[in-house]
């Protein structure tokens, strides 16, 4: 299988299934002399792991990772302080499938002679055949994003480093927009929603703040632990506090379920989400992501365009439309209406708009870089629909029998959020590359 690669510089290869042992990501091109742990990297994958709200698909993987490889396993020289620091090798992350149960593989096995309309099913048993991972729909599941998140948030945290945030939120679902929102609030309100996910995920709190899984635990000791969770999954998760939405509102200022900075749409994204889940079906919407101090000349012309690789990111599984800046919009637009003029204030470039999204010519400006991405409603319906069997080509119905989410939107936006990261790095490094070479050269004439 090819396409599951990416990157020139910060390299990420995935591989596993819904219903395989599991997922990992093996990623290169991370500095040494970062301090990394399971912990921070689960605190982004609860972020969009099932089961965690009336949204999300009941299925009750708890996506925990254990970092396999390329982190020091103990100190280079006695008290040099570098255990559990980057060393500059591959670091590869596993993220071992814990709610897999024959009942659910059953409800596959009697239903995959007939393709779910809105899924690969059909495309992917013409590619592979009869061997084709159509358990949980295999590496096609959106199980798969979850290796994303994991390899993201690393590009995230180097990002952060150099001054660079990157972010994103839900602004729409459900044909419930939500209001434009200043870009600095937006990123407070995200890193709030986020605090608040981790204080009311009960395996964030019973496995890593109690320290069940620590970092100085070996490999097989850490799996052993979580053939142990395999068997609990009920139990911690009957631990998770109950979420008083108005208690929720005044701690930390964000809804209990939607991470849209504006409490109000997100409320009624969810009632409009629910009503439409009500009937069966399920429901669509818009993920916006903004990036914060990214430098002035990231990117290449031509074939690697900033803005085209992040249109990459119609690789997301449900994905269907990227936009940058004003999208679409511009073509009701003139070109006066259009350009971003720009003037000087104190020696600094300050522009009247953001109509490019911070991208010109495929080059950074300077200014937030802004896209959205467009979410398709969640292909698994509890309605009827027509399809064939596979193997005869007889029409036939389908309804879903399977776990399924009311809509992927909601989860989809961390997924979004750390795949925009992974292409800043990659871009970042060359831009650094280049930039030194460039003073080099300038040095000696």
């Amino acid at each position: 299988m090819f396409g599951c690669h990416f990157g020139k510089f910060f390299q990420v290869t995935v591989g596993g299934g819904s219903y395989q042992d599991g997922l990992n990501t093996i990623i290169q091109g991370i500095p040494p002399g970062m301090r990394l742990s399971e912990k921070e990297i689960y605190g982004d994958l609860l972020l969009r792991k099932p089961g965690s709200d009336e949204l999300s698909s009941p299925r009750k993987e708890p996506d925990l990772p254990i970092i396999y490889t390329g982190l020091n396993a103990a100190d280079t020289i006695e008290n040099a302080g570098n255990k559990n620091n980057t060393n500059g090798t591959p670091l590869s992350i596993l993220i071992p499938n814990l709610d897999r149960h024959f009942i659910h593989i059953k409800q596959y096995q009697d239903t995959n002679r007939t393709p779910r309309p809105g899924h690969a099913s059909y495309a992917s048993f013409m590619k592979y055949g009869p061997d084709d991972d159509a358990i949980g729909a295999g590496i096609f599941s959106g199980r798969y994003t979850s290796t994303i998140v994991a390899a993201g948030y690393i590009a995230k945290k180097i990002l952060k480093k150099c001054g660079i945030d990157v972010f994103s939120y839900v602004k729409e679902l459900a044909s419930v927009r939500c209001p434009d929102i200043n870009h600095k609030e937006a990123l407070k309100y995200t890193d709030s929603y986020k605090k608040m996910r981790q204080d009311f995920d009960p395996f964030y709190q019973e496995i890593y703040v109690k320290e069940r899984v620590n970092m100085n635990m070996r490999f097989l000791e850490k799996i052993r632990i979580l053939a142990e969770i395999e068997k609990e999954i009920d139990d911690i998760r009957k631990k998770t506090l109950k979420s008083n939405p108005e208690a929720i509102k005044d701690k930390y200022g964000v809804h209990h379920i939607v991470n849209c900075p504006d409490i109000k749409a997100a409320q009624a994204m969810t009632d409009a989400c629910n009503k439409i889940s009500a009937t069966g079906d399920s429901a669509g919407g818009i993920v916006e992501i903004v990036v914060l101090g990214a430098p002035v000349g990231l990117g290449e012309p031509i074939f690697n365009k900033l803005d085209a690789e992040l249109g990459r990111m119609l690789g997301i599984g449900a994905v269907k439309g990227v936009e940058v800046g004003a999208g679409f919009g511009v073509k009701d637009m003139t070109g006066y209406e259009s350009n971003d003029q720009m003037h000087s204030e104190k020696g600094k470039v300050v522009f009247d708009s953001n109509n490019a999204g911070g991208i010109t010519g495929g080059l950074s400006t300077g200014q937030p870089i802004v896209a959205r991405v467009a979410v398709k409603p969640t292909p698994t319906i509890d309605k009827k629909q027509h399809t064939i069997d596979k193997y005869t080509l007889e029409n036939k119905e389908l309804a879903a029998i399977t776990r399924r989410d009311a809509t992927i939107v909601a989860r989809v936006w961390p997924v979004v959020e750390n795949y925009t990261a992974m292409v800043l790095l990659d871009n970042l490094i060359a831009h650094y590359g280049y930039q030194t070479l460039k003073k080099e050269v300038g040095k000696n004439g």
